[in-house]
């Protein structure tokens, strides 16, 4: 079997940074024409967006798609709230998630996929200051032992 073309255009790596992320869905997501174009070319930014879950639909707010240079009048705003397309168990069980046990839902990469846009979200768990210090000194300590490694091989 052929692997499957995946075409990052922009990821959140504050999201990694702020949250532990115990589950990761991929969603489909309710765009306009100008908008997919305008994420072609790579014009979009995942910085300050969040997942909200109410009446049984999932949406996406926050996310800044840039507005298409040839658009005119057939944009909309960078900033409106966005439909993201899952499955009614997926919703459900991200709802209860986030009700009972404090849980969020975060975007994490936005791709193409078959063509299609694809955002990756992920059911997080905040963390700590201490959390983010202990990650930190893991990522740095990794680093360390990596570039000592690339030492001695040469």
């Amino acid at each position: 079997m052929a692997e499957e073309k995946i075409k990052l255009i922009c990821n959140n790596k504050k999201a990694y940074h702020e949250y532990f992320i115990e589950d990761k869905y991929e969603a489909g997501i309710e765009l306009v024409g100008t908008e997919v174009k305008s994420i072609r070319m790579g014009r979009c930014s995942l910085g300050e967006s969040f997942v909200v879950i109410k009446d049984g639909q999932a949406d996406l707010c926050g996310m800044n798609v840039s507005p298409y240079e040839k658009g005119n009048i057939f944009n909309k705003d960078p900033l409106r709230v966005r439909r993201l397309l899952l499955h009614k168990n997926e919703i459900m069980k991200l709802e209860q998630q986030v009700k009972i046990k404090g849980y969020t839902i975060v975007p994490l990469q936005v791709y193409f996929k078959k063509g299609r846009v694809k955002v990756e979200i992920g059911l997080g768990r905040g963390k700590k200051l201490y959390d983010k210090r202990e990650s930190d000194a893991k990522r740095d300590q990794q680093r360390e032992v990596e570039k000592n490694y690339k030492m001695r091989l040469r």
